[in-house]
């Protein structure tokens, strides 16, 4: 079955919430609904990098969140700040954190989803859990309460494959709230993914300082 297309409706440009800055980078809080690059047609250029690049020229795209996902986002603002990010995220050495709610009570206090993902080509831009040729993919969950009849987690991505995180917790019996791609009824619950990234961390590659960037999810 073919997945429908989405119509883009960004949300209202209302500045940049600005997280952290200094003369080599940026972490800006994106919102859910943001594309974090331009996609493709005209009807998609209004995204995240762009509104920063309007503020700070010099700025540069490092890494993606999804356009239904907000939280933390890095931007370099030199070539060589470029490349020294996007090593760090390719060793895997930033640390990232997301927040988020998922459908059903989650019984286990911690635990961890190991299934490989690649890509469901005949309904793009769906990902599947792909054992013959999929990428090893590993998250690492940790409950942090029970809401009603759904559960607050915190969610770790050891690896960075495309839509990781919701395939993951799909796969174990508890989408993520609004997540209408992998969990069916579920967007019916909420008008957003609830899915945020909460918290960075890493070694600043110039000055060697380790950083923590938090944002707290707004749900």
């Amino acid at each position: 079955m073919n997945t429908p297309p989405i119509t883009y409706a960004p949300p209202c440009d209302c500045g940049l919430d600005l997280v952290y800055r200094d003369e080599s980078l940026l972490v800006v809080n994106k919102p859910s609904g943001l594309l974090s690059v331009p996609g493709r047609g005209a009807d998609k250029s209004d995204n995240l990098t762009t509104r920063v690049q309007n503020e700070f020229p010099d700025a540069l795209s490092v890494h993606r969140l999804d356009m239904c996902t907000s939280g933390l986002l890095v931007l370099a603002r030199s070539k060589e700040m470029h490349l020294r990010l996007s090593q760090l995220f390719r060793e895997q050495k930033v640390n990232k954190r997301y927040t988020a709610i998922l459908i059903g009570r989650i019984d286990a206090a911690m635990g961890e989803v190991d299934l490989p993902l690649g890509s469901d080509w005949p309904n793009r831009p769906r990902q599947m859990v792909d054992f013959s040729g999929g990428k090893s993919s590993l998250t690492r969950f940790r409950l942090l309460s029970h809401e009603a009849s759904a559960s607050r987690v915190e969610l770790e991505p050891v690896t960075g494959r495309t839509h990781q995180l919701r395939i993951h917790m799909a796969a174990i019996g508890h989408p993520i709230v609004g997540d209408t791609l992998y969990g069916e009824k579920s967007g019916a619950i909420t008008n957003r993914l609830l899915l945020h990234a909460c918290v960075l961390r890493f070694v600043h590659p110039f000055s060697a300082k380790p950083l923590t960037l938090v944002s707290e999810a707004p749900f």
